[in-house]
């Protein structure tokens, strides 16, 4: 089995997908982000202005719409407790940058995937080859990237998130 490695970024590892790629989010916190300007003033109903994308798009939305204009599917899961918190609410709303640059979201409530079996870090495939684990501490925030390349494991983690993706409801259909 191969070890993990040290990752490239993720806009850079998105660049060189061929195929679908997709990723899983399954904390249910980020302390950081919940006590941040950008939370609050989303909370104080302020809401982005797609038209104008610098204050909030960076190097991975261009990556995925590049990618997705290169007609390569870009996938995002994201599994949540109910009721939702703070940081669900941040990032349901958040969401719509990930539309913007072509991103297709689902969400899941961990009631709905019952009998589904999770990573034990948020996964992001890239191509079947690698998978990136992203380590996150017990309040959300985050610890470390790594690249794995072990054929079955990948596949593992592939597989799980195309059982995910089957079971989710698309973002245009899910209320917080």
């Amino acid at each position: 089995m191969s070890q993990p490695q040290s990752p490239l970024p993720s806009a850079e590892l998105i660049m060189t997908c061929e195929r679908p790629t997709g990723s899983v989010g399954t904390r249910d916190m980020d302390g950081a982000a919940e006590d941040g300007a950008a939370c609050a003033a989303l909370f104080a109903g302020e809401r982005n202005d797609l038209a104008d994308r610098e204050p909030r798009w960076n190097d991975l939305h261009s990556a995925i719409a590049a990618t997705v204009g290169r007609a390569v599917s870009v996938r995002r899961m994201r599994v949540v407790s109910e009721p939702g918190t703070g940081y669900f609410r941040f990032e349901h709303a958040c969401t719509a940058q990930n539309l913007a640059a072509g991103e297709k979201v689902r969400w899941l409530t961990r009631r709905r995937a019952r009998g589904l079996l999770f990573p034990a870090s948020d996964p992001w495939t890239f191509d079947d080859r690698l998978v990136r684990y992203s380590i996150f501490s017990g309040p959300g925030a985050f610890v470390e990237d790594l690249l794995g390349e072990d054929p079955a494991t990948v596949k593992s983690y592939a597989d799980a998130c195309g059982l995910i993706w089957k079971r989710a409801t698309p973002h245009d259909e899910f209320t917080v």
